[in-house]
């Protein structure tokens, strides 16, 4: 069984959206497996975790950092927002050289 449970998982990455009163960025227990994947193949690529777990298993891991918000989950918008703003920063440094 996952400790945390996944709807309180749900409530701290939607916490934010919630204060803001926007539409949340996790709607089902999916989007929360999918997250805690990537984060966990980001930390078997050799990412610094941040936060620590009772295991050392990247999994593990993934799920304390979603349950302690030191991770955030993007919307479509935002990340895709935040690809262009990283390119075009990128693009400024080709530039410069």
């Amino acid at each position: 069984m996952l400790h945390p449970s996944y709807t309180d998982l749900m409530q701290v990455v939607n916490s934010e959206s919630e204060a803001n009163n926007t539409t949340p960025v996790v709607n089902s227990r999916y989007s929360i497996v999918i997250a805690a994947a990537k984060r966990a193949r980001q930390l078997i690529d050799g990412a610094e975790p941040y936060a620590k777990a009772k295991c050392n298993k990247p999994l593990s891991i993934a799920v304390e950092e979603l349950a302690t918000a030191k991770i955030k989950i993007l919307s479509d918008e935002e990340a895709a927002a935040q690809k262009e703003a990283y390119n075009a920063e990128n693009e400024q440094d080709i530039e410069q050289y």
